[in-house]
């Protein structure tokens, strides 16, 4: 058994091309851009802000996207030059594979299910409650949730999920098109927000920039599990704001900024990958990480950060209601929910690409990696993903994990980071259209912050983690070892370089072998 073994890149590439399992090249750069765009600016805008303002960074929240946009830009460059090396459906998972082994591969696509399920279930019962929201401010009392048999049943997630999951069926320029008007209304949205926010902007409040250290003033189980991981590592008694806040708010914010490694899944629908794949990631980066500041910089100028920590969830209502602008609550609720829409359509395409991806390969049942004839599209495995979404999101409270959605794409981004430098070493013939620069040093750099970022998340979100890693390495074996195409190909191999005779092949291990 060799789990280090790695998958070529042009096997990769070659299965990519297979018939009854191929994706339809037609996004163009503005799409990937506002796809970027679309994924990590949703509801988030209006409330993580606020909650890293209010519970870890103060003012200096704006140094905290700022760090978290620097570590995302760094890991997204480390993407980018995967993608155009190796231009398929998978983003992390696929170029694992091909520079550390398949075990490892199984693990960060694993993770990605994690980080993309989490998240589009996370989302879209949000979606449901803004809906709620949005009703009520037209005078209209719809409640999120009907309660059925003593189980409370979020209808709006179904909806929406359901929107989506018949949109992403029919085609990925479709989904593409109808997300690209939703994204432009958001962009309009946030831009109104800030225009608004700054004519409030009081300068008094952003002193301190940076507060001092204080202790949460708790001791108990609780309040460990609810410590940064690196606090607890550290033997530090449980605390909040100066320069450890700010780096625990950047472990927050980057919640931001996770859509930019699904948009790096959708390599293989890109028209021109080779150009086409940098510009639209990076340009949708740039975009997203001004548009935070500034939210950021009103919010927190606008208001005092301690009035935010007094609120129990606050937002940048909040800060809003403070200045006596309650107008402003219709505006941002039909803001959360015009950017939630765009960024559960993403979700749901990025989590049916990392399973379709990890199928083709066999780690999964090879049925879900069939496409339509028709659209080109995976009909069946997009179906089966959002209705898992809509269950979860609908009958569950799966809020509780909202933070398992950062640390598994951080710990993507750790291994993409340190990939870079292994598919250099082993394929130096490679002359992919994007290099990430400066040698090792950025890629290092990058694999460095984001371990940082992860160790900031708190202590129940690591072992959260733990538990779903070790489900996800029995599968493997239970399964993904045994019915991998890798494996059936380095049987074959062995049995030809030994000349001995290969137990008789399953029906199933034919039919992969075959295909």
């Amino acid at each position: 058994m060799n789990l280090l073994r790695t998958k070529s890149i042009e096997q990769s590439i070659a299965d990519s091309d297979e018939p009854g399992r191929k994706l339809k090249r037609s996004l163009s750069t503005w799409d990937l851009m506002i796809m970027g765009v679309a994924v990590a600016v949703g509801a988030g805008i209006f409330s993580v802000g606020a909650k890293a303002a209010a519970n870890f960074s103060g003012p200096a929240v704006t140094l905290s996207f700022a760090i978290a946009a620097i570590t995302c830009a760094l890991a997204i460059m480390c993407y980018a030059e995967f993608a155009t090396a190796i231009p398929v459906a998978g983003s992390a998972y696929v170029f694992t594979y091909a520079t550390m082994g398949e075990l490892l591969a199984w693990i960060i696509g694993w993770n990605l299910v994690l980080e993309l399920f989490t998240a589009a279930a996370v989302i879209a019962k949000y979606w449901g409650i803004y809906l709620s929201k949005v009703f009520a401010l037209m005078g209209a009392d719809i409640p999120p949730a009907l309660s059925l048999g003593g189980v409370d049943l979020y209808w709006g997630a179904f909806l929406i999920v359901a929107v989506f999951t018949v949109l992403l069926v029919l085609g990925t320029k479709l989904s593409a098109r109808v997300g690209n008007i939703f994204t432009l209304i958001k962009i309009g949205v946030v831009l109104f927000v800030i225009v608004v926010g700054f004519t409030y902007v009081k300068f008094e409040n952003y002193t301190p920039f940076v507060p001092a250290a204080e202790p949460t003033g708790g001791t108990g189980t609780a309040d460990v599990l609810k410590q940064s991981f690196f606090g607890f590592l550290t033997g530090a008694a449980p605390a909040q704001y100066g320069t450890l806040g700010i780096f625990a708010g950047a472990a927050l914010v980057f919640f931001a900024f996770i859509g930019f490694d699904v948009v790096a899944t959708s390599a293989e629908e890109v028209k021109n990958p080779q150009k086409t794949l940098p510009r639209g990631i990076f340009g949708g980066l740039a975009l997203v990480t001004l548009l935070y500041i500034l939210v950021s910089l009103a919010l927190t100028g606008m208001v005092s950060y301690t009035q935010l920590a007094e609120a129990e969830s606050p937002t940048l209502t909040t800060a809003f209601e403070a200045v006596g602008d309650t107008s402003a609550a219709k505006i941002i609720a039909f803001g959360s929910l015009v950017g939630l829409t765009t960024v559960i359509m993403v979700l749901l395409m990025g989590l049916s690409r990392v399973v379709l991806a990890m199928s083709r390969d066999g780690l999964l049942p090879r049925a879900l990696s069939r496409t339509s004839d028709k659209h080109a599209t995976p009909a069946r495995l997009q179906i089966i993903c959002g209705a898992a979404v809509a269950l979860v999101a609908g009958l569950t409270n799966v809020d509780l994990l909202e933070e398992m959605i950062n640390i598994g794409t951080l710990s993507a981004f750790v291994v993409v980071s340190l990939g870079i430098l292994v598919l250099r070493k082993k394929r130096p013939d490679l002359k992919p259209a994007f290099r990430v620069p400066f040698g090792k040093v950025l890629p290092i750099l990058s694999a460095v912050l984001c371990l940082y970022l992860m160790t900031n998340l708190a202590v129940e979100t690591w072992i959260f983690f733990a538990i779903w890693l070790a489900i996800g390495i029995a599968i493997y074996f239970a399964y993904g070892q045994r019915h991998s195409r890798l494996n059936d190909r380095f049987r074959e191999a062995s049995t030809a370089v030994n000349g001995t005779a290969a137990a008789p092949l399953s029906a199933d291990q034919e039919e992969r072998t075959r295909a």
